[in-house]
């Protein structure tokens, strides 16, 4: 194998952009990287925070797509294009859209093109609730199994909570639909010509920690559906029962696409993925490691052995799945439905009372600095056992125990309590948060030793990640890469390209090195032990409230 001739390509779509990455093979070096927005979710078209609606119109990801591909291989010569070979996604999940015969999402059709229905519904949409509460309520009165590897309780975030959303309230969409495609396997169906629904190769990781998909029983039965809505019944035979690990080759890129993405004809095209389960292969994932993706929301990643695991169900998380993240292992998520959106959101409250001055460079000022501000004031706060408490539920609680009827809070507010004192508070929580994920994994038996951490916040937040190790009490380290979900993908491409004959060869190869540890602070560890047990406290009031 020649190192300057075997080149990859993983294509991460976020919440906000798509990047892409082109990776050398054989020393993991990032040769590329071409970053670019969504132009219709930037303007924010077609959501209503109110309502909590969160819809992504397909165009933004194909623009998207190609955009950051041909800003990447702008930076490479001729021949090192010419030598890439494999190419693989991963994108937020559960992010599905209902589609036509074809597979294409309902959106691209003249007459529900700006139809929020008709578009890829994000994850954090939550306008599925009550539609997640009939689910549970069905599957939990009939005592059926499908919620064994959901963790027990079905999310208003995942497919079928808001495929049943759309048809149950847009008549129009119901009509029309003929399938449902999650985002992951339509990129990929999309750039190899196979995007009819009854063939499209479909995810395994979003199947099964998203859909109810188990091999033992496929997809949940016409009968279900049928009591759900008709609507599903009818999808279902065009739907799978079949579902594929992302080292499996799904094609290889149509001419069409080779030509609009400036890459040679042949590229072989993995099974996509979600992004937070290639992340954890890009962050090196093994048995007793916690990958944390930490952005917009978090996901908490782990894998464990068939022999270890054996017939145990873990309750209260997103699912486990065999050969979600890596073949062979069974691959269990977790996480939090908001932790960099909180600290959004608080920077937006504040941010309130500049609305009336004029757009222009003392504004932007004001704007950019709020967070660096409060986070330089906070962070001079010493944490104590009278400190301002808060929940992390601003947008629902993801895991444990699923619940997105549950709201943020914060208590112990007096006339004296500043703004760093809140912003420090809404930190401890979302940290909070993750060490009740922590204490309930080892509850259930998974053994954590270590705990390695990607994303946004883990470069741009120090004060965040140091909290997150005093509240932890471990050591958390940093991975060098910023882009190790699309690391992860690009070291699936290289498997489905033949580089590599399994992913752990592509791993131990293709890995990224640890850039910082973070190391818990002791003294303030001992503190956090009573304002946790606190959080817990405040956590079953509110919950029971």
């Amino acid at each position: 194998m020649e190192s300057n001739k075997k080149y990859v390509i993983g294509l991460d779509f976020g919440t906000d952009s798509c990047r892409a990455l082109v990776v050398d093979t054989y020393t993991g070096r990032e040769m590329a990287t071409g970053v670019s927005f969504y132009p219709r979710w930037k303007a924010g078209l077609y959501c209503d925070a109110h309502n909590n609606r969160y819809r992504q119109h397909p165009l933004d990801y194909i623009e998207s797509m190609t955009e950051a591909v041909h800003i990447a291989l702008s930076d490479l010569k001729e021949e090192e294009i010419a030598s890439i070979c494999g190419l693989c996604f991963d994108t937020t999940g559960s992010t599905p859209a209902l589609t036509d015969r074809a597979g294409m999402p309902l959106a691209l059709c003249p007459e529900f093109a700006e139809e929020p229905d008709a578009m890829f519904i994000l994850w954090k949409d939550h306008t599925a609730v009550r539609e997640a509460e009939q689910i549970n309520a069905l599957i939990n009165k009939r005592n059926l199994d499908y919620l064994l590897y959901e963790g027990g309780t079905y999310s208003s975030e995942w497919v079928w909570s808001k495929v049943l959303h759309i048809i149950n309230t847009n008549v129009a969409i119901k009509d029309a639909a003929y399938a449902w495609v999650e985002h992951c396997d339509w990129m990929t169906g999309l750039v190899t010509g196979n995007t009819i629904p009854e063939q499209i190769l479909r995810s395994r990781c979003a199947a099964g920690h998203k859909a109810m998909w188990h091999e033992s029983w496929g997809l949940p039965s016409g009968e279900v559906l049928e009591n759900l809505n008709p609507a599903l019944k009818k999808m279902l035979p065009h739907l799978f029962t079949k579902t594929y690990t992302s080292d499996t080759k799904a094609g290889t890129l149509t001419l069409e696409w080779a030509d609009k993405l400036g890459l040679p004809e042949g590229v072989s095209v993995a099974v996509g993925a979600l992004d937070a389960h290639m992340g954890a292969v890009g962050a090196s994932i093994a048995p007793g490691v916690l990958v944390r993706i930490m952005g917009t929301s978090t996901c908490d990643i782990m894998v464990g052995g068939k022999t270890e695991i054996g017939d145990r169900c873990i309750k209260g998380i997103c699912g486990q799945v065999d050969g979600s993240v890596l073949p062979g292992l069974i691959g269990f998520e977790a996480g939090q439905s908001a932790f960099g959106d909180i600290y959004a959101w608080f920077k937006n409250l504040l941010s309130w009372t500049l609305k009336n001055i004029p757009d222009g460079e003392t504004k932007q000022k004001a704007l950019n600095d709020m967070l660096v501000e409060l986070t330089k004031e906070a962070q001079s706060i010493e944490p104590s056992e009278n400190s301002v408490i808060a929940l992390d539920w601003m947008n629902g609680r993801r895991t444990p125990d699923t619940n997105q009827n549950v709201k943020g809070t914060i208590a112990g507010l007096t006339l004296g309590s500043t703004a760093p004192e809140m912003f420090r508070a809404l930190v401890e929580a979302t940290a909070f948060g993750s060490r009740r994920i922590v204490e309930h994994m080892k509850e259930q038996g998974l053994h954590i030793d270590s705990v390695n951490a990607i994303g946004g916040i883990t470069k741009k937040a120090p004060f965040v990640m140091q909290t997150l190790a005093d509240v932890l009490n471990m050591p958390i380290r940093v991975l060098r890469s910023e882009q190790a979900c699309a690391l992860g993908a690009a070291m699936f491409a290289a498997v489905a390209a033949g580089v590599y004959s399994d992913i752990n060869e592509a791993v131990k190869c293709m890995g990224s090195d640890i850039e910082v540890e973070y190391g818990p602070n002791e003294k303030y560890s001992l503190v956090y032990e009573t304002l946790y047990r606190k959080y817990i406290e405040l956590a079953g009031f509110i919950e029971s409230y």
